[in-house]
């Protein structure tokens, strides 16, 4: 990872775009893994990948948000300039106009029927632009929207490894069941991260959308995570109903939660925020798949 700093922010600004160096860099409360984020005075934002294999994801986004932009009925960034690497940073980047909203919560949405309503929309939406010409699910978006058999070594190694833990013929079931549920449709567009830090909420409604990194075309079901990461059992159902997705998306959808949970879980110090969200998600996804 890069360290990335205040003062590294506020000398690219200065050099690359003199005319923002009056402009306040402040970093934001909750700045992310892939990228950190900071504030540039009251209506833009400087996001900067944290290690090369994020930076592809500055391209992309440059390209392809501007496009979607018009096509969504919710705020996404929007992609200003493009910083330059440098000897201090040797990434791309880029300024994007600020979106208002505070980081979604369960606390702070009003209904969670509501809001898994509103965001299968925000989903149909992006689905709906044409994929044409699309950047295809591959190493560039750590294969979200491709075949999740990719990731099946790691999976089965830390279903072993929590055998003590939860009945490895379960979870090994659960698995399989995903791998088996082929996606033979025309490739769409994904957004590749659906997950809390990136859905905003202003009274108690989705408000917009942030994060685009990991989109790409292809099988859309690793958008569909928030299921099993978020949703409880009524709002789960009517998230999954909204998005009309049948048994085999279900499935698939199932198998990217339960990948991400378990190494989640097992790579991260047991005890800490992210081992005890793996943990939680785990306990979901199991609890829902036996009823």
């Amino acid at each position: 990872m890069i360290e990335i700093t205040t003062k590294l922010v506020r000398g690219l600004i200065d050099r690359q775009f003199p005319q923002w160096s009056h402009l306040a860099v402040k970093p934001v409360e909750k700045s992310g893994h892939d990228n950190r984020t900071y504030r540039l005075g009251d209506e833009m934002t400087v996001r900067l990948p944290s290690h090369e294999s994020y930076a592809s994801a500055v391209e992309k986004e440059t390209v392809w948000l501007p496009i979607f932009q018009p096509r969504l009925s919710l705020p996404i960034p929007a992609p200003i300039a493009k910083g330059e690497p440098t000897e201090d940073y040797p990434l791309p980047w880029s300024v994007n106009l600020w979106i208002e909203g505070d980081t979604v919560t369960h606390a702070n949405v009003r209904d969670r029927n509501e809001f898994a309503e509103d965001l299968a929309a925000f989903l149909h939406e992006l689905q709906a632009i044409d994929a044409s010409g699309g950047v295809p699910a591959g190493v560039q978006n750590f294969h979200r929207g491709g075949n999740l058999a990719v990731y099946h070594r790691d999976t089965q190694s830390v279903i072993e490894k929590l055998a003590r833990v939860y009945d490895q013929n379960l979870l090994i079931e659960i698995w399989e069941l995903a791998l088996a549920s082929t996606y033979d449709s025309a490739p769409l567009w994904l957004h590749g991260d659906v997950a809390a830090g990136n859905l905003l909420v202003r009274n108690g409604k989705l408000c917009g959308v942030i994060d685009f990194g990991t989109m790409g075309v292809g099988d859309p079901s690793s958008d569909l995570v928030m299921a099993w990461n978020f949703f409880d059992d009524a709002s789960r159902r009517r998230f999954l109903g909204s998005m009309n997705a049948g048994e085999h998306m279900v499935n698939r959808a199932r198998g990217w939660a339960l990948w991400k949970a378990l190494i989640t879980y097992d790579w991260n110090d047991k005890g800490s925020e992210l081992s005890n969200w793996g943990k939680r998600v785990l306990d979901v996804i199991v609890e829902d798949y036996k009823r």
